[in-house]
C-alpha cells in the first residue's frame, strides 16, 4: 500500500462569538488532532486568535515553518469575525508561504457531529430575523449537503426539515435564539410524525477549529487548496454598512428602497 503523506494543518475559526485555534494532522488512514484552544468568551478575536496560536505553538512544541497549510472558516458568519480570521490566515499564510484551506463555516459546525444519525442542521444567528443554515446527513463516513447553505427566515428551514420528516438534531449559536419559534413551527409537527429532534450539548454547539481542521485535511487530498492572495471570507451578504450605502445612492437616483 502506498504511504500517504502526513499533512499538518493549523485551523483558525473566528466566525462567531467563538475564537478556536487548532493543529490537525494526518495521513489519509489516521487524523490526530494535537491541539485546540476555544474561548468562548467576551473578547475581541483580533485580541484573542494570536495569543491562543502562541500558546499551541509553545505547549506543542511546534514549528510552523512545518506547517502545509492554513485552514480558516471562511463564511458565513460575523463580518467582523471572518475579516479578522481571514486577515490572521493570509497573513500567516504569506509569511510562512502556505496555501489556504476555505472550510465553509456551516459544513465544519456540521462536523461536529461526525457520524450521528439522522439530520443535522447548524442554525447560525444572522440577525433581521434570520438563520445562516443548511441541512445535512452524513453517509458512509462523509458529511453531504442536503440543503445548501443559505440565510434564510427560520420558518423556511422548519418547513424544509418537515419534508424530509426524519430525525433532526440542531447546534450553533441560533438555537437558543430561536428555540421559542422552533417549538411552535417545527418540534411540534416533528412529534406528531414520530420523529425525534433535539439540541447538541453544549461542548459541540458551538463552533471549533479542531473540526474545520479536520474537514481541510479531506480538502488538500482534493486539491482544494488556495493561495493567501486569493481568499476571500464568504459573507453571504451585504454587511449593514454596505446596505445602509446602497439605500442611499438608491434614494439619490430617486427609487426610494
Amino acid at each position: 500500500m502506498k504511504e500517504e503523506k502526513l499533512w499538518k494543518v493549523l485551523a483558525l475559526d473566528s466566525s462567531g462569538l467563538v475564537a478556536s485555534v487548532a493543529l490537525v494532522e494526518g495521513d489519509g488512514f489516521e487524523n490526530t488532532l494535537r491541539a485546540e484552544y476555544t474561548v468562548n468568551y467576551k473578547k475581541t478575536h483580533s485580541q484573542t486568535l494570536l495569543p491562543m496560536l502562541d500558546e499551541i505553538v509553545k505547549m506543542t512544541e511546534f514549528d510552523l515553518e512545518s506547517v502545509d497549510a492554513i485552514a480558516v472558516t471562511a463564511g458565513p458568519g460575523s463580518f467582523t469575525g471572518l475579516r479578522i480570521g481571514s486577515a490572521t490566515a493570509k497573513g500567516l499564510g504569506l509569511a510562512l508561504q502556505k496555501p489556504l484551506v476555505a472550510v465553509p463555516t456551516l459544513d465544519a459546525l456540521a462536523y461536529n457531529l461526525y457520524g450521528v444519525e439522522g439530520l443535522i442542521c447548524p442554525l447560525m444567528d444572522a440577525r433581521r430575523n434570520q438563520v445562516y443554515t443548511g441541512i445535512y446527513e452524513f453517509r458512509q463516513g462523509r458529511l453531504q449537503r442536503l440543503m445548501e447553505p443559505a440565510a434564510v427566515d427560520i420558518a423556511e428551514v422548519a418547513e424544509k426539515l418537515c419534508a424530509f420528516q426524519r430525525d433532526v438534531i440542531f447546534l450553533g449559536d441560533g438555537v437558543p435564539v430561536y428555540r421559542h419559534r422552533l417549538t411552535e413551527v417545527l418540534l411540534a409537527e416533528l412529534t406528531q410524525e414520530g420523529r425525534k429532534h433535539c439540541c447538541a450539548p453544549a461542548h459541540l454547539s458551538r463552533q471549533r477549529a479542531g473540526s474545520a481542521g479536520m474537514l481541510a485535511l479531506s480538502y488538500i487530498r482534493e486539491g482544494k487548496t488556495e493561495t493567501a492572495a486569493e481568499h476571500r471570507p464568504d459573507y453571504f451578504r451585504l454587511s449593514q454598512a454596505e446596505r445602509e450605502r446602497a439605500a442611499k445612492e438608491q434614494e439619490k437616483k430617486g427609487n426610494p428602497v
